[in-house]
C-alpha cells in the first residue's frame, strides 16, 4: 500500500483549521508527497482518519466539521488527516475510491475501519471513540465491545444491512468487528462482498486477504471466492437476447445456452441461471468437460450449501444424474 510521491522529497504538510478558525494539532491536510508519513507511518504510534473530499461534495461540508470536532474533543487519541482528491487523484486511485466523503482509519500502516457517505453525529463519535481506544467503546447500538457474542451482534446487523442493499451500514459494522478480531472470517466476507456489490472486484480480492490463516477454508470466505470467479468468467448481461436468439434456432448450442447462464447470473437472475445449466446437465452432461454440471457446484458454494435454491437446484441435478 505504499504511496510515493515524486521523488519521493518530504513536504511538510499543513495544519488544518479546527471550527474556531485555529489551527489544530490534531488534524492536517496532506497530499500524494505527505501521505506516507501523515497516515501509513504516523499511525503506527497513533491511529489515523483518513477523510476523503472535494470542495463540490455537499455531504462533505457536514461530516468534515463533525469529525474535525470529535477528533479535537479526542485531545490526541487519534488524528484527522484530510485529502482533497481533487488536488490529489492518485491517492483516490490507488486507494480504490468510490465515492466521497469516504473515511478510512488506519492502524499500523493497515487500514482497519471505515465508512462510505455522511453518518449521523453519534455515530461519527462512536467511530472516533472506539478508534482511540477510550472508555465510549460502544457500538452504533450500544453494545460493549468484545467477545464473540458482541461479534456475532455486530455481524448480525452487518448481514441485514448488506441483505437491505445498505452497503454503507454493512461495511461500517463488518469493520467494527475486525477492528476487534482482525481475520475474523464472516467479518472478511462481509466486507469483500460489500466491495463485490459496489462493483470492486479489486478491492474484494484484496479484502479476503486479510482473514486469519487458520480461517482461509472457512465456508464464509469460500464462497465469495465462488462469488469472484463468476463474476471474472461471466460475460455482460446485455448479450443475453442474442444468445437467446442462438438457442430459439438451437435448442442444442450448449455453448450459448452455458455463456447466457453466466450473463444471466451476472445480471442478478442466479434462478434463471441455475435453470439454464441444470439444462445443458439433462441434455449432454459429459459436455465440454462436465463444464455445467462445474459451474453448477461454483454456483452451490457461492451461495451456502444450506441456501434454499442449492438444496432444490441440488436435488434437481441428482434426479437428472441418477435417472
Amino acid at each position: 500500500m505504499a504511496l510515493i510521491g515524486p521523488g519521493g522529497t518530504p513536504v511538510t504538510s499543513t495544519p488544518a483549521q479546527n471550527a474556531g478558525g485555529a489551527p489544530s494539532p490534531h488534524i492536517k491536510d496532506s497530499s500524494l508527497e505527505t501521505f506516507a508519513a501523515d497516515v501509513l507511518d504516523a499511525s503506527r504510534t497513533v491511529p489515523v482518519i483518513v477523510d476523503f473530499w472535494a470542495p463540490w461534495c455537499g455531504p462533505c461540508k457536514t461530516l468534515g466539521p463533525a469529525l474535525e470536532k470529535a477528533v479535537n474533543d479526542a485531545k490526541g487519541a487519534v488524528r484527522l488527516v484530510k485529502i482533497n482528491i481533487d488536488e490529489n487523484p492518485e491517492i483516490a486511485q490507488q486507494l480504490r475510491i468510490q465515492s466521497i466523503p469516504t473515511v478510512y482509519a488506519f492502524k499500523n500502516g493497515q487500514p482497519v475501519d471505515g465508512f462510505m457517505g455522511a453518518i449521523p453525529d453519534s455515530q461519527i463519535k462512536s467511530f472516533v471513540a472506539q478508534l482511540a481506544g477510550g472508555g465510549g467503546g460502544h457500538d452504533h447500538g450500544g453494545h460493549e465491545h468484545g467477545g464473540p457474542e458482541h461479534a456475532a451482534e455486530v455481524l448480525k446487523i452487518a448481514d441485514d444491512s448488506l441483505a437491505a442493499g445498505d452497503i454503507g451500514t454493512a461495511a461500517q459494522a463488518y469493520g467494527h468487528v475486525l477492528q476487534d478480531e482482525p481475520g475474523h472470517p464472516q467479518a472478511v466476507a462481509g466486507l469483500a462482498r460489500c466491495y463485490l456489490q459496489s462493483g470492486d472486484v479489486e478491492r474484494a480480492k484484496t479484502t479476503l486477504q486479510l482473514v486469519r490463516p487458520d480461517s482461509a477454508q472457512d465456508e464464509a470466505i469460500r464462497a465469495v471466492e465462488a462469488e469472484l470467479k463468476l463474476k471474472e468468467n461471466a460475460p455482460p448481461p446485455s448479450q443475453a437476447e442474442a444468445l437467446r436468439a442462438r438457442l430459439a434456432a438451437d435448442a442444442n448450442d450448449h455453448q450459448a445456452r452455458y455463456d447466457l447462464a453466466l450473463a444471466l447470473d451476472a445480471g442478478g437472475d442466479r434462478d434463471g441461471a441455475l435453470a439454464e445449466l441444470l439444462e445443458i446437465v439433462r441434455r449432454n452432461r459429459k459436455w465440454n468437460e462436465e463444464a455445467a454440471r462445474k459451474q453448477l457446484v461454483t454456483l452451490f458454494e457461492a451461495m451456502g450449501f444450506a441456501d434454499p435454491r442449492t438444496v432444490e437446484a441440488r436435488r434437481k441435478l441428482s434426479a437428472i444424474l441418477f435417472s
